[in-house]
């Protein structure tokens, strides 16, 4: 289809999601979404672990949603993904691109021929001889390996983004407020702290809703089956039972550390920025209580994202679904929205 927006898609842990955007004159509409379900280990940390698996459910997303294009964006992040402010030559896009690993290898904890670089400028450099912005770095085979099943599966691959920067793509709010784009997912948790759309932080922790299921497992001597009924059905709310709240309490205490040491480093480094709002997305951030509860741990207002804000008419997409969709949906919905720009 000519002139087809490439479609948004997210490999996650447990799911594939996949969201088509058509052009209007007011900006970009829903044409399309869906999802499937990933076996346990199929993907893990946001790498695949089992290419063929992935290529199957990729066949069968296309087959049972009828996208209207295979053309693709796809989403990365990975344990070992660094992203570091630094200044680089002022160089024309094709001459830094060649020129980046010469530049950056020495401030870099992987080795550069085994790496994906990128470079996203965080100012207009005019005539000087450097540009301050983020050097991106992921291992190459991790991103290899997610091109290469959508290519067995059919698609063509226009081009690969950051899932952080595909979530301050569709969820930021643009104002005065220091704001963190948190995206729980099952094993891995993605954060993008930005002001007015400008990136001030981006780190992927290796934790999720899985690890917040076996903690309660544990602390409450029930199977893992039992424990994400009761994490998703009651979660910091509890059963009327004050050791459940507890053991729910005690398994998200790690994400919660996490966050705060990110903020903490962000208030005492260079930047001193304070971060003042948190917007919750991920299917794990669904937990009962969770943002009431970060509210109160760390003391800033929480909330939750609208990944789909910057979509029109998703009127037919909500009569199929959608709004049960959307708070996972932010990585896919940014993929698309910036394959489109």
């Amino acid at each position: 289809m000519a002139g087809a927006i490439p479609i948004g898609l997210d490999i996650g842990s447990s799911t594939i999601r996949a969201v088509e955007a058509r052009r209007t004159k007011e900006g970009y509409a829903l044409a399309n979404f869906g999802q499937i379900a990933l076996a346990p280990g199929t993907v893990t940390g946001g790498v695949v672990q089992d290419p063929v698996a992935v290529t199957t459910a990729l066949r069968q997303l296309w087959t049972t949603h009828k996208f209207g294009t295979k053309h693709v964006s796809i989403g990365v992040t990975h344990p070992q993904l660094v992203v570091r402010e630094m200044s680089v030559a002022n160089l024309p896009a094709k001459e830094l691109h060649q020129a980046l690993p010469f530049q950056v290898k020495d401030a870099l904890p992987l080795a550069v021929e085994k790496a994906v670089l990128d470079f996203y400028p965080l100012e207009e450099p005019g005539s000087n001889p450097t540009v301050r912005g983020l050097l991106i770095a992921t291992p190459k085979d991790a991103v290899l390996a997610a091109v290469d099943a959508a290519q067995k599966a059919g698609l063509t691959v226009d081009g690969v983004d950051l899932a952080t920067f595909a979530l301050l793509r569709a969820a930021s709010r643009l104002d005065t407020q220091v704001e963190a784009i948190v995206d729980i997912g099952a094993d891995v948790t993605s954060v993008v702290v930005h002001a007015d759309g400008e990136p001030l932080i981006v780190r992927t922790v290796p934790r999720g809703g899985q690890e917040i299921t076996a903690s309660m497992a544990t602390r409450l001597g029930i199977s893992a089956q039992e424990a994400e009924m009761v994490k998703c059905r009651f979660g910091l709310h509890g059963d009327g039972n004050p050791v459940t709240v507890e053991a729910a309490a005690e398994a998200v205490r790690p994400i919660a550390s996490e966050l705060r040491s990110s903020f903490t480093y962000l208030a005492s480094g260079e930047r001193a920025k304070q971060v003042t709002r948190l917007a919750l997305c991920g299917g794990s951030a669904l937990m009962p209580g969770l943002a009431e509860h970060l509210q109160q741990q760390l003391g800033i207002t929480v909330m939750y994202a609208d990944g789909a804000s910057r979509l029109r008419d998703t009127r037919k997409g909500r009569e199929n679904g959608f709004d049960s969709f959307v708070p996972s949906a932010a990585v896919s919905i940014g993929l698309t929205l910036g394959a489109a720009a």
